[in-house]
């Protein structure tokens, strides 16, 4: 296996796997964290090293379009936005998900206005659960690279035909410098076939794409769409364990369980976070606490199944949320709240919101986690929700 180790960031890992997948469209508009990744690409372009058309367009809603418009030719396509330019995108998000054009985008997790802030949380992707795009979250820049690759695979899988957003925590991750594995193009063009797709204009077999329909009709194409979600998994699954054999590289699936076997108490995370909380549930296990984690990877579709069956080895389960849906809880923890609640399980629950605006989330604070669902233990199931590192005093 031919490989080659480079120091880089998460956002050049991210444009590296772009350029193993040999994408014919690159779509771009810059906006920090995520423009080092265009930029790299634009260089990679420049000098050759990739051969695709580069479109510096003027603004997020018009890089999204002009990859739907060169998907709906049979290209493969690439985008990348963050924050407010992915809000920016919301209307054309759902026609290219409606339209199953399957279009990779990285996003550079970042906080939402108002106030302005250029740092992370994940309030932007989580915003656009419902907008028809498979999201996956990566810990680290190797993920990040090794995600780009296999999102292409699974988002033009026939049975999927979906776009697949690849998320990198801003700055934590997007610009953080570490040692990461680039594979030999011969590996990847092994792996990763030349895209292919029923689902575009065509002289020879012409059809109707990006049309209207009348009520009556309507439902039949969001049930497709809906299946189409659903059957990822199996080609997530898949696609997860031929890129281990090949590269030896597991990524676990949808989601990723530690030391969760004999655990009392389980901590759910997201991105980047997940190697702090595994520090912090090291050195709590070696004091005798029995703590874990559950690393959530996929968001869309819903690792649902997963959930459920660690809810029947557990007594406690928390849910760190970079995120929070005024006036209400945790978008992670409702999702996690209501497979919880299929499952039966009698737990405590607790939601922690915390990141926010980028923030950082100390090792000090996840071990008060810990502790706070251990000792919630004989509560017998009730559920809270708590901001936990508000500096200011409040009136609750």
């Amino acid at each position: 296996m031919k490989t080659n180790k480079i120091f880089i960031s998460g956002d050049e890992a991210a444009a590296h796997g772009v350029r193993l997948s040999r994408p014919h469209v690159i779509a771009a508009y810059p906006i920090t964290p995520q423009t080092i990744t265009v930029e790299r690409l634009s260089e990679m372009v420049e000098s050759g090293e990739l051969d695709a058309d580069y479109m510096h367009v003027e603004s997020e809603h018009s890089a999204l379009s002009a990859a739907m418009g060169a998907s709906s030719v049979g290209a493969r396509t690439f985008t990348a936005t963050s924050s407010q330019g992915l809000l920016y995108m919301v209307e054309a998000m759902h026609y290219a998900s409606g339209g199953r054009y399957p279009i990779v985008m990285m996003n550079a997790n970042r906080s939402v206005a108002l106030p302005w802030s250029i740092y992370g949380d994940q309030r932007d992707s989580l915003s656009q659960l419902d907008s028809g795009w498979i999201q996956v979250y990566v810990e680290d820049a190797q993920e990040a690279l090794d995600m780009m690759i296999q999102a292409y695979k699974i988002a033009e899988h026939a049975k999927v035909l979906t776009p697949m957003m690849v998320n990198l925590d801003g700055f934590i991750l997007t610009h953080t410098y570490e040692m990461v594995e680039i594979p030999d193009q011969d590996m990847v063009d092994k792996f990763l076939p030349p895209f292919e797709t029923p689902n575009k204009m065509s002289f020879e077999n012409p059809k109707n794409m990006a049309f209207s329909s009348q009520p009556d009709d309507n439902t039949e194409f969001k049930y497709q769409q809906n299946k189409a979600m659903f059957d990822a998994i199996e080609v997530i699954e898949n696609t997860e364990k031929e890129f281990g054999e090949q590269f030896g590289r597991n990524y676990h699936g949808m989601v990723e369980e530690y030391m969760c076997d004999d655990a009392e108490a389980v901590l759910v995370t997201l991105g980047s976070i997940t190697g702090t909380v595994r520090v912090v549930a090291e050195q709590l296990r070696a004091r005798g606490l029995k703590v874990g984690i559950l690393k959530i990877r996929y968001m869309r579709p819903f690792p649902e199944k997963e959930i459920m069956e660690l809810s029947h080895k557990i007594k406690a389960i928390g849910v760190i949320d970079k995120d929070i849906s005024f006036g209400y809880e945790g978008t992670v923890f409702t999702n996690v709240n209501s497979a919880l609640a299929k499952s039966n399980a009698t737990i405590f629950k607790k939601n922690f919101i915390g990141g926010l605006g980028g923030r950082d989330i100390t090792k000090a604070e996840i071990e008060k986690m810990y502790k706070d669902l251990l000792a919630g233990i004989s509560t017998n199931g009730q559920k809270t929700v708590e901001f936990f590192n508000l500096k200011v005093e409040t009136n609750d």
